[in-house]
């Protein structure tokens, strides 16, 4: 059994393949941006060929995700693996910009959606109208969250809970404390 002493978790060829369809990005695509070929990429994403911490930061900056992203769960118990994400284990998820904190509760991007643990920051707002192909709900744990869908504004208050379909939408805490939420998207965009 080849043991590398690049800690990462075992799905990290299947989670990059997840993120890099949820970017539209084909694997000729990816190769050219990162100077690899094809046959290397996909072997890396069916976990037969093990990239160089190079080649991660690299892969990480073309699907702008940060590179925890690949290295998730270094942590995890093998007995764990695929079943638990303990707190301090969660892997950051988004660029942490405008305020936003997102981790990943589910293992991997391996299902057919993800949950997310998203913290905004009080006085912060998305900064842009998101739009995208998914289906999502989200539950407000703490705090209070503005959230404007098409053209509708809604305050969420801890306990409440809402849903987008691919509705063009923006989120702002003007609030004077953190707004905590779990979020479920299909199809995993992260």
């Amino acid at each position: 059994m080849h043991h590398s002493d690049l800690s990462r978790h075992p799905t990290l060829g299947a989670d990059m393949r997840a993120l890099r369809k949820a970017r539209g990005v084909t694997l000729s695509d990816l190769g050219k941006s990162l100077g690899r070929s094809v046959g290397w990429l996909s072997q890396v994403e069916r976990d037969l060929s093990e990239p160089s911490i190079s080649d991660l930061r690299r892969i990480a900056k073309a699907l702008d995700v940060p590179i925890s992203m690949l290295f998730g769960q270094s942590q995890t118990p093998a007995d764990e693996a695929g079943y638990v994400v303990r707190k301090a284990a969660r892997r950051q998820i988004g660029s942490g910009q405008g305020g936003l904190i997102e981790e990943l509760l589910s293992p991997d991007l391996t299902d057919d959606f993800e949950m997310v643990h998203s913290t905004f920051a009080p006085g912060s707002r998305a900064g842009e109208i998101i739009q995208r192909p998914t289906q999502e709900v989200g539950f407000l744990i703490s705090g209070k969250l503005d959230l404007k869908i098409n053209t509708q504004l809604f305050t969420l208050h801890p306990g409440d809970s809402f849903r987008i379909r691919g509705e063009p939408h923006e989120w702002i805490n003007p609030y004077g404390e953190p707004a905590v939420a779990i979020w479920v998207i299909a199809p995993p965009v992260y």
